[in-house]
């Protein structure tokens, strides 16, 4: 548990050289320990420091007309709130106490003592070594000692000069959650009996039983640092039941997607959002439902509510209800075949009873990399069989890419559109993959595939990836639809491009109609000449709830809004296939943290929506769908499901270990 603390100023210093949060003290509290941390750590530490500065400036600016005010920093470890607030101006009439193991407060009384920057700011009043107080300042103050033990806490802060008769905020930063649940809630409920005017500070997990939560709780555990807090306390609601019935009046709550959408100024989203290239969007929002910031108060005038919105928050209205559910099974002859641990790759029927996988980031070798590799699946009577692949071309041609697609125009042949190496490198462009016509599902157990490079191949439909590619008619010929996507430039595409096949010349068609917003990690599927188009991740980072249908005309094409009701719960990385007249969407992100997406029926004819849970009580490993591929087999009512995962913050990589298969017998009864 001591350990988290140091972990959590080397992240929070990686931050601040990054320039997501402006705070020169951490460098000198993270001492020798540095090292960079990638943008998703910097965005996840970004958001958990505006969460606590965002609450305890306001109860600065609420209580600046008192004479005294206090703050306890609980499990404070190297943070730099004091000398931040102290740089700032804001302490003047507030004495800060900060508790931590007695290890922990030494160490940072020597750093403090030996570091100018640090003691200009702060006055050593010589009045440590007097039992637990490792530092005593004017308006500073280092305990030493285990936050567990409450009497020895009341005792030695009240030695400090604590008083319980002014406004007191107490901040508690990943900390709580540590501490056996009887004894945090005792300390809880201490805080609120012992000081009539008091505020609370939480930020902590939350979600343990999710796929993410499962991983989250697996890393802590093998830290040796279990979460105690996430069995009785899962949620927001829980955790907001837990302060009201421990002595507190006022108890607001927000997961951290919440609160960034909410709490921070648009500007100021789109200044984090542009600091460095970023490409994790999924693994960003599964991260931020995982947290919660909570300030709860008593005694209060006027009352403290730092988690009131600047704008009413629409509370986002998750499913209405499950219609039903869809059991899971691993492909039994598949378990243990490498290769098919990946996300960001995408799988392709290229003929009756054959999928080809390509590209994507996962595990080869022993050794996460970008995948070099294609991978074959065909089905045999009815099981699947892995078929090796060879490759006749170098690997460069096909660059290792991510977030690309792949379109089948024949039996041997087969188109790839855009993808990327890292995000801040341009799209690739295309490339034809040819293969034998023997590769029928009865031959041998070797398919060769040939890649042939495009020129030109820097033509701006294809320099993107997260986009769409979808087969589509016009006066009865063929086209490929490319539409949205980003790329190195732009965060977000609304464009679309119509490629005339074989030759792949790009033919402008009308197009009326509302233009649906810009986005990508979106759903397309060919539906009577047309793309249906759903779902997505748009311009503020948002994911989107729209379905819109690219419908022929006589002379074009014309956008139509598909209405669902009740309204399709926003989501976005979801795959999407049509059968009967019903867009099923298969899993993917959104914010709604009780749950994760399953598989969500919508009646093209009716617009009826209806969503159902997957069932995994076959799988012994937590099911990620989101950067996954799925393919589905209408005879058998059957979707396959490939890959999937990603990175879970700082909780390490998640990739679902093989092949999934979800029977969808029950909820697509022909009428």
């Amino acid at each position: 548990v001591q350990g988290t603390g140091g972990s959590s100023v080397v992240s929070k210093c990686s931050a601040a050289a990054r320039g997501y949060i402006q705070d020169r003290f951490l460098r000198l509290l993270a001492g020798r320990r540095r090292r960079r941390r990638a943008p998703l750590i910097h965005r996840g530490y970004y958001i958990r420091a505006r969460a606590v500065d965002h609450c305890v400036q306001d109860f600065l600016l609420k209580t600046q007309s008192l004479p005294r005010t206090q703050i306890v920093s609980l499990g404070a470890g190297f943070d730099s709130l004091y000398f931040r607030l102290k740089d700032m101006g804001l302490l003047h009439h507030t004495v800060v106490y900060e508790v931590d193991f007695p290890n922990v407060t030494c160490r940072k009384a020597t750093l403090i003592k030996r570091t100018k920057e640090l003691s200009a700011l702060v006055e050593d009043t010589g009045g440590e070594g007097l039992g637990a107080i490792t530092f005593s300042g004017e308006d500073y103050k280092l305990l030493g000692l285990d936050l567990s033990e409450l009497s020895e806490l009341e005792r030695t802060l009240e030695e400090a000069g604590l008083n319980d008769e002014i406004p007191t905020l107490f901040i508690a930063e990943v900390v709580l959650t540590y501490m056996e649940n009887t004894r945090s809630d005792a300390l809880i409920q201490w805080a609120a009996e012992h000081f009539p005017q008091a505020c609370f500070l939480v930020y902590e997990q939350v979600h343990p039983e999710d796929p993410f939560g499962h991983v989250m709780q697996q890393h802590f555990s093998q830290l040796n640092t279990a979460l105690h807090s996430l069995a009785q306390y899962p949620d927001c609601e829980a955790q907001q039941r837990r302060f009201l019935g421990k002595g507190w009046s006022e108890c607001s709550v927000m997961d951290m997607n919440e609160f960034f959408t909410y709490c921070i100024p648009e500007d100021e989203q789109q200044r984090v959002q542009t600091l460095e290239p970023f490409d994790e969007y999924e693994e960003w929002h599964l991260k931020c439902s995982h947290y919660f910031v909570l300030a709860a108060s008593k005694g209060m005038e006027p009352s403290w509510t730092p988690l009131s919105p600047s704008v009413t928050v629409p509370r986002r209205a998750g499913p209405m209800g499950m219609a039903g559910s869809v059991p899971a099974a691993v492909c039994a002859r598949l378990s243990g075949i490498p290769g098919l641990r990946r996300y960001g790759h995408h799988s392709v029927l290229i003929k009756p009873n054959v999928i080809l996988t390509t590209g994507g980031f996962g595990e080869e070798d022993g050794q996460h990399c970008r995948m070099r590799s294609f991978h074959v699946l065909s089905k045999h009577a009815d099981y699947w069989k892995a078929i090796c692949v060879t490759q006749n071309v170098p690997d460069k041609k096909w660059g290792e890419r991510l977030y690309h697609t792949v379109s089948c125009l024949s039996d041997t042949l087969a188109l790839v559109v855009g993808g990327r190496t890292s995000p801040s490198s341009a799209g690739l462009g295309m490339l034809w993959l040819k293969f034998p016509e023997t590769c029928n599902t009865s031959g041998p157990d070797d398919i060769a595939v040939e890649l042939v490079s495009l020129q030109p191949a820097a033509e701006a439909a294809a320099l993107r990836w997260r986009h769409s590619t979808t087969e589509t008619t016009f006066k009865g010929e063929q086209y490929l639809f490319v539409y949205g996507g980003r790329s190195a430039l732009e965060p977000v595409l609304g464009d679309w491009y119509f490629l005339h096949t074989p030759e792949l010349s790009y033919t402008a068609i009308a197009v009326e109609g509302p233009v649906p917003e810009s986005r990508h990690s979106h759903s397309a599927c060919s539906w009577e000449g047309g793309v249906l188009i759903a779902g997505g991740l748009g311009a503020a980072e948002q994911p989107l709830g729209s379905v819109f249908l690219l419908r022929e005309l006589e002379h074009g094409f014309q956008w139509q809004t598909i209405e669902t009701h009740p309204p399709l719960v926003p989501r976005y990385s979801h795959t999407a296939h049509v059968h009967e007249g019903k867009l099923l969407l298969v899993g993917g992100v959104w914010f709604h943290a009780s749950s994760v997406p399953g598989v969500t029926v919508i009646d093209l004819m009716t617009g009826l929506c209806l969503d159902y849970v997957i069932n995994v009580e076959h799988l012994e490993w937590p099911l990620m769908l989101h950067n996954h591929t799925s393919v589905f087999l209408p005879n058998e009512k059957e979707l396959l499901v490939i890959g999937g995962g990603g990175n879970c913050f700082s909780f390490g990589t998640h990739l679902n270990p093989e092949p999934v298969s979800l029977s969808l017998s029950s909820i697509l009864i022909s009428h």
